[in-house]
């Protein structure tokens, strides 16, 4: 494989990594020219989307192209990618030893247990029901129905692939249980109840990144990445709405 092969490689796997791992498109961007810069390629020409990468090595260099299918929230792994980067910037890596450590990083798996995850989504949703100004009486119950809720999440998304109908499900069943516990009396204010149970839910995150990718004069991918935050505020706010309806 060419030097510069090689070069393009490491600059989309680099890329990759953060896209979907959840960083910002311009970070994504400039971290990717960077490289290129450290190692020769001044030309070099980056264009990110949330769906994809574009790299080039020049303006009238072919053009490489990388789909990104699946995004998540992983930031230990954007530090990584940083840290490789700054690495190079350094040059205390080389082309093959960037790439090596570059693929080490994209086949771990850093996210926590699934039991682990219920565990502090419970107590993120106790703890916001207080927050909120909800009784004590109602930390409990918040702390049941956001376990519930969560779970029910992450079940959702391994059986439907569209994350609309998952979070629009999860928050059906956050709604109805938290209804549930004021009905037989564990409980006092419902509406605490709920808006704590679905902070977990609450795309925090994405709704950062959008507003700084709009900031940083990236307007596809932060009105992108801000439909996908309303879809998902939208589809908390629906399911929790039916059950209003129905009650």
């Amino acid at each position: 494989m060419s030097e510069q092969k090689k070069i393009t490689k490491i600059c989309l796997l680099a890329g990759k990594i953060m896209l979907q791992s959840g960083a910002e498109t311009y970070r994504v961007e400039d971290t990717m020219l960077r490289i290129a810069a450290t190692f020769g390629v001044e030309s070099a020409q980056s264009h990110a989307t949330p769906t994809g990468i574009m790299f080039s090595m020049g303006e009238t260099e072919p053009t490489n192209f990388v789909r990104i299918i699946t995004r998540s929230t992983d930031l230990h792994k954007v530090t990584q990618v940083n840290s490789v980067s700054r690495n190079i910037a350094k040059g205390q890596l080389t082309v093959d030893e960037a790439h090596e450590q570059l693929h080490t990083i994209e086949l771990e798996k850093h996210a926590y247990p699934i039991y682990l995850q219920i565990i502090a989504a419970a107590l993120a949703s106790g703890c916001f029901t207080i927050m909120f100004q909800g009784q004590w009486q109602d930390f409990m119950p918040a702390f049941i129905v956001g376990a519930l809720g969560f779970s029910a999440s992450v079940l959702f998304q391994q059986m439907v692939e569209i994350r609309f109908f998952a979070e629009l499900l999860a928050s059906f069943i956050i709604g109805l249980c938290a209804y549930l516990f004021i009905y037989i009396g564990i409980g006092i204010e419902l509406d605490k109840i709920i808006i704590g149970s679905v902070m977990p839910l609450v795309p925090g995150l994405l709704i950062t990144n959008a507003v700084r990718d709009l900031m940083a004069g990236h307007l596809v991918s932060g009105l992108s990445k801000g439909a996908e935050a309303f879809l998902t505020a939208f589809a908390i706010g629906a399911g929790v709405a039916v059950i209003f309806l129905i009650i």
